[in-house]
C-alpha cells in the first residue's frame, strides 16, 4: 500500500462537506478500486494510491462512477492519437520546448488557499511553423496527469484554465483545430478524475470575441456555462489574485521563467512515470474476453467525434 498524502484542513473540509470522503475509510475504498482495476484483463493501468485517490475524489467517492472513469481515461485516449503518441516523454525536445518557452504555466498557490489551481496559456507565444496545437494539448495533458498524482487543490477544487489569446494571429486562429478542441474537452470532462470549474479567453481582439464565443459550441455543454470570452486586459485579476500572477501579469508573485523552470524540474521528475505509461492503454479485444458478468453500457465519442458503446465490468 503506498502512503496517501494528508490534507490541509481546509481541504479536508471540503472533500469531507462535498466528496463524501470518510478518512477513516480512504485506506479500504483505495483498495477496492485497485482490485477491480487489477482484475480487467483489458486494462493495463497504473495503480497508484495517490492516482487512484483522485479517482474517487473526482466521483464522490463512488465506487462505480470511479471504474467507469477510470476506464474511461484509458479507453478514450486511444481516440485522440494526435495528443496520445510516443512523444508523450518528458524527455521529448519538442515537449521540453513548449515548457520552457512559457506556452503553460500553472500559477504557484499559498499552500492554505482551498481554491481551484489556476493554468494560464498564452495561446500566442508558440511558433506555429514549429508547434502544432496538439502539440500544446499534449504537454497539457502531461501536466494534467501530475496534477493527479500530487496537486491537492486541483484534485478537490478542480482547476481553471486561462486562455491569454495576447499575441494571436491569424496562423495561431488557423491552428486551434476545434475538432480536437471537442475531443480534447470531452476527454478531459468524461474521463479525468479532476474537474473542470472554468475556461475563460482573456485578451481576445475586439473584432474577434463574437467569432470567439462561437467556440462554445465545441465544447460539452456542462462546460460550455462555465467559458468566458473578454477583450479587457484587467479581466484576469477578476480570476486570480495579484500575489500569485507572474510579475509580467501585473501581479507579485514570480516571473514567467521561474515559473517554467519549476515546472521543468516537476516533469523530469516524472520521466519513469511517462516512459511507463507508453505501455498503459485498454485492450478491446481483452475486454469482450472478459464481459461475461455484467454489462454497464455507457457512451463516449468514437474516432471522428460519433458516439459508440463503452462497455464497464
Amino acid at each position: 500500500m503506498n502512503s496517501v498524502r494528508p490534507l490541509n484542513a481546509a481541504l479536508q473540509e471540503i472533500c469531507i462537506r462535498e466528496l463524501n470522503e470518510l478518512p477513516a475509510r480512504v485506506a479500504q475504498d483505495i483498495e477496492a478500486l485497485r482490485d477491480w482495476v487489477l482484475k480487467q484483463p483489458h486494462l493495463r493501468a497504473c495503480t497508484d494510491d495517490q492516482f487512484l485517490l483522485a479517482f474517487l475524489r473526482g466521483t464522490k467517492f463512488s465506487l462505480e462512477r470511479a471504474k467507469e472513469k477510470f476506464d474511461r481515461f484509458y479507453t478514450l485516449q486511444r481516440s485522440i492519437p494526435e495528443v496520445f503518441n510516443e512523444r508523450r516523454l518528458a524527455t521529448d525536445p519538442q515537449v521540453l520546448d513548449i515548457v520552457r518557452m512559457g506556452v503553460l504555466l500553472q500559477i504557484p498557490m499559498n499552500a492554505d488557499d482551498p481554491g481551484p489551481r489556476v493554468t494560464i496559456i498564452r495561446a500566442g507565444s508558440y511558433d506555429t511553423s514549429k508547434h502544432k496545437f496538439q502539440d500544446i494539448i499534449r504537454v497539457g495533458s502531461m501536466f494534467g496527469e501530475i496534477m493527479m498524482f500530487e496537486d491537492d487543490n486541483a484534485t478537490v477544487s478542480g482547476y481553471v484554465e486561462i486562455m491569454d489569446m495576447a499575441g494571436v494571429t491569424g496562423s495561431h486562429l488557423f491552428a486551434l483545430q476545434p475538432q480536437l478542441l471537442s475531443k480534447f474537452s470531452t476527454y478531459a470532462d468524461e474521463a479525468m478524475p479532476t474537474r473542470q470549474k472554468g475556461i475563460h479567453f482573456i485578451n481576445v481582439p475586439a473584432a474577434f470575441e463574437t467569432g470567439f464565443n462561437s467556440l462554445r459550441s465545441f465544447f460539452p455543454a456542462k462546460i460550455k456555462s462555465r467559458i468566458s470570452v473578454s477583450s479587457d486586459p484587467a479581466a484576469i485579476y477578476e480570476l486570480v489574485r495579484r500575489e500569485y500572477l507572474p510579475q509580467e501579469y501585473g501581479g507579485t508573485g514570480c516571473n514567467m521563467q521561474d515559473i517554467s523552470h519549476t515546472m521543468e524540474a516537476k516533469l523530469s521528475s516524472y520521466g519513469p512515470y511517462f516512459r511507463e505509461s507508453q505501455s498503459f492503454g485498454a485492450n478491446e479485444k481483452l475486454r469482450e474476453f472478459g464481459d461475461h458478468e455484467r454489462r454497464n453500457h455507457r457512451s463516449s465519442f468514437g474516432a471522428v467525434g460519433s458516439f459508440r458503446k463503452l462497455e464497464i465490468d
